[in-house]
């Protein structure tokens, strides 16, 4: 089958006769093998030889097509013979096709329908160490098969990596099999920026870091021989450094991701008449092979998934590549002869780099996760033989979003919705869109929406989705192809599909008995749309014809992401009524739009508000009905800006649609509006008199000090407690200037200690004025840790100790006779002994009628001057 040379010419045949016993004793296998060595080529084909069908599970549409080619090339065929394909949108086999290459996502989908995967005797998940969520789940269903159906289903985990032990464990203690690939010196040369550089956030990269690669490019080009293989986060960064690398003189620039047409991806796998640049995402690592490559430029940055459950927004975000990443992308330099990789960062950060790129179990939305462990019959996915578990908050939040939409029900099975929706292969949100956006705008608008939704559009299409959709339907691009092969599908699968909830969709127009705004809703788009109790219907043409591409756009968009319809707040910032705040790009057509409905928004961790990549325009209307479930009215009582305001509202979710004031409102609101207002800011609310103000000093003292039956009086405690010391002074109050009337001493006083007696005893306690030798009375001040007494030195006099209150010395401020500080001790004894004759040196002169008799411990106190003589 397999040509001899071609045979003996790829290193991963040596590790073959160990596979073979592998498989044929434990009848799992974990292949480590690097980039290069022909694992994905040669493995498939000598099983194939065996006589098994085979299935190879690729994680990248590029990759099963490229492995088929590779593949079918060997045998000198083309695809569609003994090899074959399927990708979502392609298809290219026959009954003679012995190998099929296949999307992990194609291998869940036919696992859903086919669990026993009738005719195939092995699989072979490839580049298993990437762990894309899709690999992940189809091992975990492919262990079930194993262990319930079919113990004879050989599988096969291959990996580009050494890190084998965890899928070894996986795989039931499966032998890990290593083949050694041929393997040159790589010169490692670190090339980081001359300046300052923006760190990435969302998808945005600082244009001064590209600026910075496509030079260095250029620098590797004049150094070294060979290919350069430059490695970039995605399709935008690559075509703005291949924009800044045009004109090169006798160099061909390529550029190479999932998004590229098959005629460049086929010309990148294979040998260049001259010296090329091969720009490209991280497909190249290990999942293709480019010949040729001597050097490798590594931009290293990566693009990988993330979800903020916190404000509904999943997308990719461009991230630090891992020191893993970065080996491999090093390795491509070193395949066929000694190359060099050019990393664009200093030495000194490589060390801070994560050490392996995050599962995407970990970090990804798991609600694509969460409907097929559903369909497969495990919800909470706790029966999986999963390397990580899914998040306990994000399975939740999954959960959450499937239950919304009709998925799955209370108890998290299954429904016949959602094996419809699974079946559609797209997401969820997306797939909800389609089945009910159908029926108001036609399933062939629905399916085209839905399409350039799920792969976002080139940026030159810019940020309207409406917009977008029509340079789709004109363009010629690799993109513009790509999506009406994909709309079709989807349209194509919409009318096949029979949604229990709402019956068949029709082709262009509606389902019988639909109509938005007029007829009665079933139970399921009650369910999903959510009721409108009280609200007014939503304004729509009853003919799906009716209805304009801008506002299907729209309805479309909002259907699949309710959470994100956002209202107009001005200069370009919007609210979601998940109640993320939005902005759009300063020279946008949408600034001007009342709502939006948003498709694609990043935010980083350090911005205040989203920002929308992708969005259409919408109206209320359309916000109604999509966001039906999120609408609440009632009566809003709450503290805003230092006063109660009363209104009655009717808000999507954080949007407030309608609001008016409101005259009678009930009074246990407005009680909680003013007690908020008391918590948020302080207790100076209240009326405070000189009096009030010592009393809580005494108090907090006491509690300090004595504790027991003293009550805290901070203002933490005295808002948990106001039922016992503000009423009914706070039931009675209307507005903020029914605090100020309150008296704040008088309710005090209700928290004192009465039922233990203890009350009695707060003079003697902690007094609110100190007799002192003179014979005055002299106010105490409780402000600070310790009590002050405040007093002229002369009234002092004869006091040998110094006076306690509650057993805690006083703080005592000795005055001059004009009442400014002299002195401040605590032990008074000690301060006649010691500090007196200093202070009684200085004073002595500038108050000469005063008396400063030379022992102040047995003189006699007054608070006079000297008697005439």
């Amino acid at each position: 089958m397999i040509p001899p040379e071609e045979r003996e010419r790829l290193p991963v045949h040596t590790a073959l006769p160990a596979l073979e016993q592998a498989l044929d004793g434990h009848g799992s296998a974990v292949l480590c093998a690097p980039p290069g060595t022909g694992k994905t080529t040669l493995v498939p084909l000598v099983l194939a030889e065996r006589g098994a069908r085979v299935v190879v599970a690729e994680p990248r549409r590029i990759a099963a097509r490229a492995a088929a080619r590779r593949m079918a090339w060997l045998l000198g065929e083309e695809p569609g013979g003994r090899v074959g394909f399927t990708v979502r949108g392609e298809r290219a086999v026959s009954r003679d096709t012995v190998v099929e290459v296949v999307t992990t996502g194609v291998l869940l989908q036919r696992l859903q329908r086919d669990q026993e995967l009738a005719g195939v005797d092995a699989v072979m998940l490839d580049e298993c160490h990437e762990r894309h969520l899709d690999a992940d789940t189809a091992a975990a269903f492919l262990l079930d098969v194993r262990e319930a159906l079919r113990p004879g289903l050989r599988l096969v985990a291959a990996s580009a990596t050494t890190d084998a032990e965890g899928w070894a464990r996986l795989l039931g203690g499966a032998p890990v099999v290593e083949a050694s690939g041929v393997t040159h010196p790589v010169e490692v040369v670190w090339a980081p920026p001359p300046g300052p550089v923006r760190p990435p956030h969302g998808m945005s990269v600082d244009p001064a870091l590209l600026a910075h690669v496509a030079g260095v490019v250029r620098r590797a080009l004049g150094e070294r021989d060979g290919d350069v293989l430059c490695f970039l986060p995605g399709v935008g960064e690559i075509a703005r450094v291949a924009g800044l690398l045009d004109g090169l003189p006798g160099v061909e620039v390529l550029q190479v991701h999932g998004r590229a047409p098959a005629a460049v991806q086929d010309a990148v796998l294979a040998p260049g008449r001259g010296r090329r640049v091969v720009l490209a995402t991280a497909v190249a690592e290990s999942s293709l092979t480019v010949p040729g490559v001597r050097v490798v430029v590594d931009s290293g940055l990566a693009r990988e998934p993330r979800v903020d459950h916190a404000r509904g927004l999943s997308a990719l975000t461009t991230l630090r590549a891992s020191r893993a990443s970065a080996r491999q992308r090093a390795g491509r330099a070193g395949r066929e002869a000694p190359g060099a990789v050019y990393r664009c960062w200093p030495e000194a950060e490589d060390g801070r780099l994560p050490a392996f790129p995050a599962p995407e179990i970990q970090v990804a939305d798991l609600t694509s996760f969460a409907l097929q462990a559903a369909v497969w019959g495990d919800p909470g996915a706790s029966g999986l033989a999963l390397l990580d578990a899914p998040p306990a908050g994000a399975m939740a939040a999954a959960r959450a979003v499937l239950a919304a939409i009709g998925a799955v029900d209370a108890a998290g099975r299954v429904t016949e919705r959602g094996r419809a929706l699974a079946r559609l292969g797209v997401h969820p949100r997306l797939g909800r869109a389609l089945l009910d956006g159908a029926p108001h705008v036609g399933a062939r608008r629905a399916a085209e929406i839905v399409a350039l939704v799920a792969e976002e559009p080139p940026r030159t299409y810019g940020d309207d989705l409406a917009a977008a959709w029509r340079a789709a339907r004109r363009g010629g691009d690799a993109y513009a192809a790509r999506w009406r092969a994909e709309a079709r599908r989807l349209a194509g699968a919409a009318a096949g599909l029979s949604d229990p909830a709402r019956g068949r969709p029709g082709r262009d127009g509606a389902a019988p008995g639909e109509q938005l705004g007029g007829g009665a809703s079933g139970p399921a788009e009650a369910a999903v749309l959510g009721d409108r109790p009280g609200g007014r219907a939503a304004a729509l043409p009853h003919d799906s014809a009716d209805v304009s591409d801008d506002v299907a756009a729209g309805l479309v968009t909002a259907l699949a992401f309710p959470e994100r319809v956002a209202r107009a707040r001005g200069g370009g910032a919007f609210l979601m009524v998940s109640g993320t705040g939005a902005e759009v790009e300063g020279g946008s057509g949408l600034r001007s739009a009342p709502w939006l409905a948003v498709a694609v928004a990043d935010r980083s961790a350090r911005a205040a508000s989203a920002r929308v990549r992708l969005a259409a325009v919408c109206d209320e209307d359309v916000a109604r009905l999509a966001a039906g479930h999120l609408r609440a009215a009632g009566d809003e009582v709450r503290w805003e800006d230092g006063e109660v305001t009363t209104r009655r509202v009717e808000r999507l979710g954080a949007v407030e649609l309608v609001g008016r004031p409101l005259r009678d409102a009930d009074p246990g609101l407005v009680r909680a509006a003013l007690l908020d207002g008391l918590r948020r800011d302080g207790l100076g609310l209240l009326g405070w008199s000189r009096e009030a103000r010592q009393l809580r000093e005494r108090l907090t003292f006491l509690h300090r000090v004595v504790g027991g039956a003293w009550p805290d009086v901070s203002d933490t405690a005295l808002a948990e407690r106001a039922d016992e010391w503000l009423e009914p002074e706070l039931s009675a109050a209307r507005r903020r200037a029914d605090l100020a009337r309150i008296d704040a001493g008088e309710a005090l006083r209700r928290l004192l200690p009465w039922a233990s007696g203890e009350a009695a005893r707060l003079d003697e306690l902690a007094p609110e004025r100190l007799e002192v030798p003179s014979g005055s009375r002299v106010r105490l001040d409780y402000a600070g840790e310790q009590p002050v007494l405040a007093v002229k030195l002369q009234e002092m006099f004869g006091l040998a100790r110094t006076p306690r209150v509650a057993g805690v010395p006083v703080l005592v401020h000795l005055l001059s006779p004009a009442g400014r500080p002299a002195a401040v001790t605590a032990d008074l004894a000690s301060f006649w002994r010691d500090g007196y004759r200093a202070v009684r040196a200085e004073l002595r002169g500038r108050y000469p009628k005063h008396p400063w008799p030379e022992d102040p411990s047995t003189a006699r106190p007054t608070h006079r001057t000297n008697p005439r003589r």
